[in-house]
């Protein structure tokens, strides 16, 4: 008799892969990243820190920290074919789609791609860490018939990315809370696109194939996509009370609201939230404007008390996104763009002690049948 095995719908908490990249401690509230608390990390080191972290396996030196950015920064032009390529997209194209496009047609420029040693492989991210965020706003604005906005070598890496998005400068306040959502968004264990990218990758698949899967997987809006949501919410309503107002019809027509709730967090708001609520108070100092913050706030008082439900990192970034003038159909590829290092270290783990995903089912149909 053929032993019947346990199943776990969505494979919750069922153990997918052994790491030393991240870990998310549900009992401490405690987002691991090789050892580091994720929210210290935040408030002291930038996210080129991180990715040093992520993929060098410890915390740089500041003459490695400049280097690093010397070297990124050296990688951040698209070849011209490639822009070329972007530019034959249709106009209605969603940029996630025009993202996946792009970081799929990389592949093509890599001269090296069959080669999946960890050197090859970090080499590689770097190369594409540094192209993400041109390619993440110049899909948007081509798709929008504007005209790419080239980076600028005397500026961060955050601030380029900012810049090429809105074409402002932005100011050390701007650069400094992007940077800090770019660290946030960086690294958050094993979710479905990490999961996605691990599983690609342990077929031998290169890393721009990984990634690719991977934006498809947070495109889907039960993953990505819920801080573009929630900030159309916020654009709905005019006043804390309509928020509220806004909020309780969708509970009466029992709809999903986007930016509460965490498949982890079940119990307690995600820590990284916190950190962009603040981040949002400091916008609305120096805007002298708290329609937003107090908007947000509203919602997460009435969420905790009729659902028991509280913000995770997308309801709060999304606000802090719109203050710093990013357009909303960007919110999604930029958490891609932040969470790229995360990816490109899972992948070269994988690629490293790898073993092929294969899972069985529990199969529920019939058995024995016969043509009649």
């Amino acid at each position: 008799m053929e032993e019947k095995q346990h199943y776990s719908p969505g494979l919750d908490g069922v153990i997918a892969a052994e790491t030393h990249i991240s870990y998310l401690d549900t009992q401490f509230s405690q987002i691991l990243i090789r050892g580091y608390d994720l929210i210290d990390l935040s408030k002291t080191k930038s996210y080129l820190e991180l990715v040093h972290l992520l993929l060098e396996g410890r915390l740089p030196e500041e003459s490695e920290t400049e280097t690093l950015e010397r070297k990124i920064n050296s990688a951040s032009s698209l070849p011209a074919d490639h822009l070329r390529l972007l530019e034959l997209l249709p106009e209605h194209t969603h940029p996630m789609d025009s993202l996946r496009t792009g970081l799929s047609a990389l592949a093509g420029y890599d001269r090296q791609i069959d080669d999946r040693s960890p050197s090859a492989n970090k080499e590689r991210a770097y190369q594409l860490l540094g192209k993400m965020p041109a390619l993440t706003a110049a899909s948007y604005r081509i798709i929008n018939k504007k005209e790419p906005i080239l980076p600028l070598q005397t500026l961060s890496y955050s601030a380029n990315f900012l810049y090429m998005m809105t074409g402002k400068l932005p100011s050390s306040l701007e650069e400094q809370i992007f940077d800090r959502s770019l660290v946030l968004y960086s690294e958050h264990e094993m979710p479905n696109s990490t999961f996605a990218a691990r599983v690609i990758a342990s077929t031998h698949s290169d890393l721009y194939g990984a990634l690719t899967g991977a934006v498809a997987s947070l495109k889907g809006n039960l993953h990505g996509g819920a801080n573009e949501a929630v900030m159309y919410m916020l654009l709905d309503a005019k006043t804390p009370s309509e928020f509220e107002q806004l909020l309780q019809t969708k509970l009466k027509r029992k709809e999903k609201i986007m930016g509460f709730g965490h498949r982890v967090y079940m119990k307690k708001m995600d820590p990284r939230a916190l950190i962009m609520k603040e981040a949002l108070q400091q916008l609305c100092d120096k805007a002298g404007d708290y329609r937003l913050y107090e908007m947000c706030e509203a919602g997460e008082r009435l969420m905790e008390k009729e659902k028991g439900l509280y913000p995770n990192l997308d309801y709060y970034a999304a606000p802090v996104y719109w203050m710093l003038g990013i357009p909303i159909p960007l919110y999604t590829p930029v958490f891609f763009s932040a969470r790229t290092s995360g990816l490109c270290a899972h992948v070269i783990e994988q690629h490293s002690n790898n073993r092929l995903f294969r899972p069985r089912v529990s199969y529920m149909g019939p058995r024995h049948q016969a043509e009649s």
